[in-house]
């Protein structure tokens, strides 16, 4: 069986190992152009072209499918029996879909038809789910709504970012992609159709990284700090500066008042969210949430590198009663 890989990001290179490790022919590996990144703007080639160059496999970077003949010709001319696409960025036009005499397949990192669109596991950990998953599905000419193969739940630690998630599930959708084309191969399968009770996890804009003290909870602070790990890091600004937030964690007024019994700290209850209650090198750095107490372990300051917060703190001075904003 032929297979054209569609993909781009290191999400989608396990899951053509998987495919090229199995024994299957690659006939082709499409993946989105060289985009500048970095100081000095370089091309730099997709996680997937750079697999692909190492295997010598055929490589296409077109800057569109859709109304693309050049493109679609080519395609057509290596006669794919199967298309896997894996975080590729791109919904395919129907003339594209109709290549391959078994269609076109996907990996998606949620439990569809949860979290249809760009970023389902940023979005699971923003909410704080406590599980989701990869579903394998045909591709049809609407965003992530083609008919389920096949799905595999998987649960989402309590302090597991998106990056930990992004890398298990990865490696769940390989696996997962690996066994249904195994099956399709072998003629063992069936299609369910998605309901319409669906929701969408629409690509992250920089403002949703502002932490709002005075209307989120710690939990959901926290969630914001994992969700945007490694991605862009939740921020808010002290004395002016522009601090990111890595890794959190909600602590219990027990765990807070015995600190309180040994440094000098705020009575979180007396004052505005925001606040320092507690900054020492020794123990680290307290904050007043809305409904308590929040614990910074990793955090970076404005034209520096992340750390651990007792090594911030050894260099950089953050005084009880300042507030974040």
């Amino acid at each position: 069986m032929k297979i054209l890989f569609m993909g781009t990001p290191d999400f989608a290179r396990e899951s053509l190992d998987s495919l090229y490790n199995a024994g299957f022919e690659i006939c082709g590996v499409v993946t989105q152009p060289d985009r500048p990144s970095g100081r000095g703007m370089k091309l730099i080639p997709s996680s997937v072209k750079e697999y692909a160059m190492e295997k010598n496999l055929k490589i296409f970077q077109p800057e569109k499918i859709t109304n693309n003949a050049e493109f679609k010709d080519e395609i057509k001319a290596l006669q794919p029996d199967l298309v896997c696409v894996v975080s590729y960025g791109v919904i395919l036009p129907k003339s594209f879909l109709n290549i391959p005499r078994l269609g076109c397949i996907n990996v998606h990192p949620s439990m569809l038809p949860k979290y249809r669109g760009s970023a389902p596991i940023q979005w699971a950990i923003l909410n704080g789910d406590k599980k989701t998953g990869v579903t394998i599905m045909y591709l049809n000419e609407k965003m992530d709504a083609g008919d389920i193969i096949t799905q595999e739940e998987v649960l989402i630690g309590e302090d597991e970012t998106t990056g930990e998630l992004w890398n298990r599930l990865s490696s769940v959708g390989a696996k997962l992609l690996l066994e249904t084309v195994q099956n399709i191969q072998n003629g063992n399968i069936k299609r369910t159709p998605q309901d319409e009770n669906y929701t969408i996890a629409p690509l992250l804009n920089k403002e949703i990284a502002k932490i709002d003290w005075k209307t989120k909870n710690t939990i959901d602070i926290k969630n914001l700090v994992r969700g945007l790990n490694p991605i862009m890091g939740a921020y808010s600004y002290n004395n002016g500066k522009k601090i990111k937030f890595w890794k959190v964690q909600k602590i219990s007024e027990e765990e807070y008042y015995k600190l309180f019994e040994n440094y000098e700290s705020l009575n979180y209850k007396d004052v505005d969210v925001g606040t320092v209650i507690l900054s020492n090198e020794k123990v680290g750095l307290f904050i007043k949430t809305i409904d308590g107490v929040i614990s910074v372990l990793e955090i970076q300051g404005e034209n520096s590198k992340r750390m651990n917060i007792f090594d911030f703190l050894r260099g950089n001075r953050i005084k009880i009663g300042e507030k974040f904003e």
